[in-house]
């Protein structure tokens, strides 16, 4: 089993989750969080002001699927949230040792 990690651009959420719907994904977790990576924000500029924005609103997106499933997932999160530009965003991918249904006490690959 492995954890998809994915930060990509909020306006890119629904494209993507709809793609991976399709795709028969059906266990997914989204948090929208805040952050930055090597551009360490963008500047803004207001009026005549210019403003350092240091962590930018992303969304991140969970999925722990079965290892044959992995190449798929990640490939269609790439494609659907890709736009060429600074701030696409990042995929991680961690082995999970376990996964416990809490409900039924099932193990394993069944209790995705």
């Amino acid at each position: 089993m492995q954890k998809i990690e994915a930060i990509i651009r909020p306006d890119k959420l629904t494209d993507v989750l709809t793609a991976l719907d399709k795709k028969g994904c059906s266990g997914v977790m989204v948090t929208e969080i805040q952050g930055h990576g090597k551009q360490k924000g963008i500047v803004q500029q207001w009026q005549e002001n210019k403003v350092r924005v240091s962590l930018l609103s992303k969304v991140k997106i969970e999925i722990i699927t079965q290892d044959a499933d992995v190449e798929a997932i990640t490939d269609t999160i790439a494609e659907i949230a890709k736009t060429r530009e600074i701030g696409d965003g990042k995929i991680f991918i961690s082995p999970i040792a376990n996964v416990i249904r809490i409900r039924t006490g099932e193990q394993g690959n069944i209790a995705l």
